[in-house]
């Protein structure tokens, strides 16, 4: 059967390492002492301050909508109607849930100015300190190869390599992020169809989640969709989405670096996306908190650095890098990692090749830590 149509790469298990890849993140890169030193938080008051303010401006029409309709119910008997609740219901909708406009600023700033490229960076070097002095006791023939200093030295611009123009790769940005809030749009106009509308969110939940789940869970899926109130489904399938596309841009750094074509990148994700969205997930619903989810972006970008000490191989260096990018595209250690206890998420230095014999400690891009 073919991978996307089983639960191998979506299991429990996995998503729950994710969650718990989170906490552990978000503990680690608290106790880096230079993090909060970064400007980053600086652009996230100064995120939040823009946010207030266009928030303030998307709140008029609803203000005036909800005006207009309490002036209305001085002439017409409105306490039976229903339409006046759809439609603000609508676009409390547009405001909070598609919008999301704090986090929209936060995003952008990741493409106009380095600091969470730099947050990355320094976080990486930082897991790798805490590594070495959590095993200094430890034969360092057993211990892991580094991350930062190979991956310092790879260019993210400048060279025949680097990624796409900046204006470009924000316009690719905005193009996501349209096409998502215009799917989320149509999919809840479409909802209050009569008849069909009861049918609309639970369908796209079986489609959103059969390639990734399996027939069976998504019918599951379906099925309590049926049941539970639509909010509850329109809000989760946001946090979904939204879980994807926050995962990818907390990985841009890692892939500004590591070149993948678009075929293995894809395969890159598959092969991991029940961990990244465990660990995506936990943190869209903190982002999502008012004011503090922004600031908390560079906290999430700073345990992304640590994610990715688990999910990949250190990289060898650029002029060894041929081949690199398709040997990460399989999680090698996946199963030996995800039955690791949390207290020995640390404990697996060392991986066995496709003939089960252990690889030299010493070779860089072939350790996990």
């Amino acid at each position: 059967m073919e991978k996307g149509l089983t639960m191998s790469n979506f299991e429990p298990n996995a998503v729950i390492r994710g969650f718990q890849l989170t906490v552990v993140g978000t503990v680690r890169a608290l106790q880096n002492p230079d993090l909060f030193k970064y400007e980053h938080f600086r652009q996230a008051a100064l995120a939040v301050g823009v946010g207030v303010v266009i928030q303030l401006i998307v709140q008029i029409p609803i203000i005036v909508l909800k005006l207009a309709l309490y002036i209305l119910s001085w002439i017409i008997n409105l306490d039976h109607a229903t339409w006046d609740d759809k439609l603000l219901g609508g676009m409390e909708f547009m405001s909070k849930s598609v919008l999301q406009v704090p986090f929209l600023l936060m995003t952008l700033m990741g493409y106009v100015t380095p600091t969470l490229d730099e947050i990355f960076m320094q976080s990486i070097e930082w897991v790798d300190t805490t590594y070495i002095q959590k095993h200094k006791s430890e034969n360092p023939d057993t211990l892991r190869a580094m991350y930062y200093p190979s991956l310092v030295m790879y260019p993210t611009k400048g060279s025949a390599r680097s990624p796409r123009p900046k204006t470009e790769a924000i316009m690719m940005f905005l193009h996501r992020y349209a096409k998502r809030m215009g799917m989320l749009l149509g999919l809840y106009l479409l909802s209050l169809v009569p008849v069909i509308g009861r049918f609309v969110m639970p369908a796209t939940s079986f489609y959103t989640f059969r390639s990734h789940v399996g027939t069976a869970p998504a019918a599951v899926i379906f099925g309590v969709g049926l049941i539970l109130p639509k909010a509850f489904i329109v809000k989760f399938l946001h946090t979904y989405f939204a879980s994807r596309s926050l995962m990818r841009e907390l990985l841009e750094p890692y892939f500004r670096r590591i070149k993948f074509t678009p075929e293995q990148k894809r395969r890159w994700f598959r092969d991991r996306e029940g961990v990244l969205f465990g660990f995506a997930f936990a943190f869209t619903v903190v982002l999502k908190t008012p004011f503090i989810g922004v600031l908390m972006y560079g906290v999430a970008e700073a345990s992304t650095a640590y994610l990715i000490t688990k999910i990949t191989d250190p990289p060898p260096t650029p002029a060894e890098s041929e081949g690199f990018a398709e040997s990460q595209v399989t999680w090698k250690n996946k199963h030996d990692f995800l039955h690791l206890s949390l207290e020995n998420i640390d404990k697996l230095n060392v991986v066995t090749d496709e003939a089960g014999a252990k690889e030299s400690p010493s070779s860089p891009g072939k350790k996990f830590s």
